[in-house]
Formats: structure tokens, sequence, C-alpha cells
């Protein structure tokens, strides 16, 4: 697992101010009913079908609790599991397991729902030849987190945050005086500061397709709140001059319907804020 070479909390610093977070001036719990020297296992099992996700964070959650912990990996990233499948079995200092047991139940859990959820949209595109992408609806500073769970379930990335990708919404378009002013300014801007960025601009009707194809500037085109005949007739007038993405009102029952319009990219918030997480338990066992 690569670590963030660009903004944000690495997954070290992340997991470091985490635990800081839950365990504040101590585990009075364990320090008061566990002796410190107290050795065991424990066995972390999930519970419900799904797409597992979060196992190499979990190695290193146990890794920056105490290196010392053995842990045995039953499973891999993107691996489908059923209920009552072993994850890991994790064995040392039973003070340090339970240390690590929520902030490493709450990444597979939250990690795992979305990578499910992903694989549910992808699995309904399939063979359509269009991709599912996440969007920056994700939780402050676990995104690097939640859309690596999105490509385990089959799903790709969308821009990371804003710097990564020029994307004209609606608001840029109206403050900007329109979609010709907006994606001039945009390209100017790039020249100037000699950046190598993507351009991507949202439309709301065909009107505004056809004058981002009349400025030729973009690199990609999204279409907001179609409607799969709209969205057919936008794709079939862009004709493959720019990429597409449909965006808005993308369901599992109509992802299909909308794929099947040829649109290359449909983004779906709901992969990162409308998941549910998957059932998943730590047991000491000895």
């Amino acid at each position: 697992m690569n670590e963030r070479s660009t903004y944000g909390l690495t997954p070290v610093e992340f997991i470091k101010l985490a635990l800081a977070e839950d365990t504040g001036s101590g585990d009075h719990t364990s320090l008061s009913t566990i002796d410190n020297n107290k050795s065991g296992s424990a066995r972390v099992k999930v519970k419900e079908n799904g797409i597992v996700a979060g196992i190499e964070i979990a190695k290193l959650i146990l890794q920056c609790v105490d290196e010392s912990l053995e842990v045995q990996i039953k499973t891999t990233d993107g691996s489908r599991v059923k209920a009552g499948d072993e994850l890991m079995i994790i064995g040392g200092n039973v003070r340090n397991l339970l240390k690590a047991e929520r902030l490493l139940l709450n990444c597979l859990q939250r990690m795992s729902g979305i990578a499910t959820l992903t694989r549910e949209f992808a699995d309904a595109v399939d063979g359509t030849g269009t991709k599912i992408l996440d969007t920056r609806k994700t939780t402050p500073n676990f995104r690097y987190f939640e859309k690596l769970a999105v490509t385990y379930g089959g799903g790709y990335n969308h821009r990371f945050g804003l710097y990564d990708m020029i994307l004209i919404k609606d608001n840029h378009v109206d403050a900007s005086g329109g979609i010709k002013n907006a994606l001039l300014k945009a390209s100017e801007y790039l020249k100037k500061t000699g950046k190598n960025l993507q351009i991507e601009i949202e439309t709301r009707n065909l009107k505004e397709v056809e004058e981002v194809l009349n400025t030729g500037i973009a690199n990609r085109i999204m279409l907001d709140n179609f409607g799969t005949g709209p969205l057919a007739e936008a794709v079939k007038l862009i004709a493959k001059r720019f990429e597409t993405e449909a965006s808005g009102g993308i369901t599992l029952p109509n992802a299909r319907m909308y794929a099947l319009t040829g649109v290359d990219f449909l983004s779906v918030g709901a992969l990162t804020h409308s998941y549910k997480s998957l059932d998943i338990s730590m047991k000491i066992i000895n």
C-alpha cells in the first residue's frame, strides 16, 4: 500500500491521530483489568457476505500499535467473503490487541461496506464498457481509505481533491459568466501556470453541451441529471469527441439503463456517503 505523497494525511499519520483520539490518557479499562504481560490471540471474522477491504490498513494499524503483534492474514483486499469467514488471527499482548480493536474494525467495516456497494454497481454495468466513479463526497481525512476501497470493489477514482483536476461545476459556470467564459479562463490559467491538468465541465442541458462542443476545450463533459433519454441524445451528439460522465440520480436499479446509453463514466456519490458498513467482529480466543 502506497502512502500519499501529495497532500493530506498519510495513512500512518491518520492512524497515529486516530489512536491518540481514542486512547487519550490511556485505556483505563484494560489497564485496570488485564495484566500488563498477558498474552493471547484474537480472531477477526466477517458476519455477512460482501467484498473485504482494509486488510492492508488493518496490518498497518497493528504495526503502529505494537510491532511485535503476530498477524495471520486469511484473505486479501478485494476478495469476496461470506458470513463466518476469518479475515485474520492476531497474537500478542492483550492490552495492545484491545487498543487496536476499534480503529481496526472501524476501518475494515467502512472500507468493506464501500467495496461491497461499489462491486454491486460494477456488476450492474458489467459488459457495457461504462466505468463506475466515486466523488469527493467523502469523510474528511478518511478520503484516501474510502477511495482505496472503491478500487477494491471494481470502481475507479475521480479526482482526489480540488488540486488534481479542473472540474467546472454549475456554480463556477454561473459565477464566471457562462460555459464559454469558464472554459476560456480555465485554458488560459493552465497556460499561465504551466500546470498539466485535465478539464471537465458540468452541463445541465443539451444547449450547454453544444456550447462546450463549439468551444472545444474540455477533456470531459459531465452530464448532470439528464435522465436516460436526454443522456443518450447528448452522448450521440458528443460522438466520442470528449469523454462523457453522467451524474445525479444514479441508483443500483437504474445504473445499467444509464450505462446502456454509451456514456463513459457514471459518478456515484452514494459509494462513499450512503454505504452500509459490513458487520465484522474481533474476539479474544485465549
